[in-house]
């Protein structure tokens, strides 16, 4: 049986964290989710640069664009709408034979955004109105004024995906902001059933900066060498559990509110030390989400273990954080770290996307 499908059936999605009109006119892009059941996209603005710099079908549109009066991120977006529109149509009959819950795309909003609250729910409206679609999830970041925002646009019936989230801290103040949100949401009236979200928690950049901080203390840190993300990624999932299948939810759940799934973000590995499936076979179960990079799902598709393992191994988890914590490593000031850095990342290229269509 195909991997990809063994591992839905555990009742895990696996989304695609890529598009482009390569993927979608050639055909890709159908054949993953017809033969091998992916069930969602996820994009940013460095995987939009690639597909317009790299593209072979950008080119014309482009060059129409740039003959109007019009500024380089509204370029950008008409650019890229089209592309998000077709891959939510093609994920259509996912989404409406899921009953909504799955079939997603997500389209960001733009990371100058990231320290503005009420700029990030204009654009998210915005973005929502042009792209027109019911099975598209605004991208915001974790940030501050981010988690104000996803109050915000839950509230409105918007739906969201929660972006650069590092650590346990922003897990606990995300899922509140989806509470918070689903609460204004049933209190105005509103049809919370039409509402859905997943936490991103990005993964292998935690690996790749506490490992730094572990080689540093000699052979007391070699221990734990590659470890801290996946057991973060569980007692994530923990935490999940618990919110969600619990009191907290409860009345949420019984006026329709659906749960905000994790999703994990950030899985190809970048150690060539570690296995290319590191972020994706031990955490493998219900209720969740893992957007891959083309080669990870290659490597899925090719070799993966299939198992449900994400509820495995919880104690190690707890006691990898724990020593860890004993270690010196401040795994919520690393999480402030590394979403400080993939704002910057993410800021870096939406700027030479920009560059393209200016």
């Amino acid at each position: 049986m195909n991997r990809l499908l063994q591992v839905r059936a555990l009742g895990q999605q696996i989304w695609l964290d890529n598009l482009s009109r390569t993927l979608i006119r050639d055909g890709h892009l159908t054949r993953f989710i017809d033969e091998d059941g992916v069930s969602g996209i996820t994009t940013n603005p460095a995987i939009f640069h690639k597909a317009i710099a790299d593209g072979r079908y950008y080119e014309a549109d482009l060059a129409a664009l740039k003959a109007r009066p019009l500024s380089a991120e509204a370029r950008y977006e008409a650019l890229v709408i089209p592309d998000v529109q077709a891959a939510c149509d093609l994920l259509r009959p996912t989404w409406e034979a899921s009953g909504g819950d799955m079939g997603y795309v997500s389209l960001e909003v733009s990371p100058a955004l990231a320290h503005d609250r009420a700029g990030t729910l204009a654009a998210g409206l915005r973005l929502r109105a042009a792209v027109g679609r019911d099975n598209l999830l605004i991208k915001v970041p974790a940030t501050p004024a981010g988690l104000g925002a996803i109050e915000d646009l839950v509230a409105a019936g918007v739906s969201v995906n929660v972006t650069l989230m590092f650590s346990l801290a922003h897990v606990d103040a995300v899922a509140a902001a989806y509470l918070r949100g689903l609460e204004r949401l049933r209190v105005a009236g509103g049809d919370l059933r039409r509402v859905v979200s997943v936490a991103s928690l990005f993964l292998s950049r935690v690996d790749t900066l506490v490992d730094k901080q572990l080689e540093a203390l000699g052979e007391a840190g070699r221990a734990w060498l590659g470890r801290s993300a996946v057991a973060l990624a569980k007692t994530a999932y923990q935490r999940y559990r618990e919110r969600f299948h619990g009191s907290t939810f409860a009345a949420l759940r019984a006026a329709g509110a659906r749960p905000q799934h994790m999703l994990w973000a950030s899985t190809g590995t970048k150690n060539p030390a570690y296995s290319d499936l590191l972020y994706v076979e031990p955490l493998i179960g219900a209720e969740t989400v893992n957007t891959l990079p083309d080669a990870t799902l290659a490597a899925l598709i090719d070799h993966g273990k299939v198992a449900a393992t994400l509820e495995r191994d919880t104690d190690a988890a707890t006691d990898c954080l724990a020593a860890l914590a004993e270690l010196g490593i401040d795994m919520t000031v690393a999480g402030e770290t590394l979403q400080a850095e993939g704002l910057k990342q993410f800021e870096d290229a939406f700027t030479k996307l920009l560059e393209l269509t200016a």
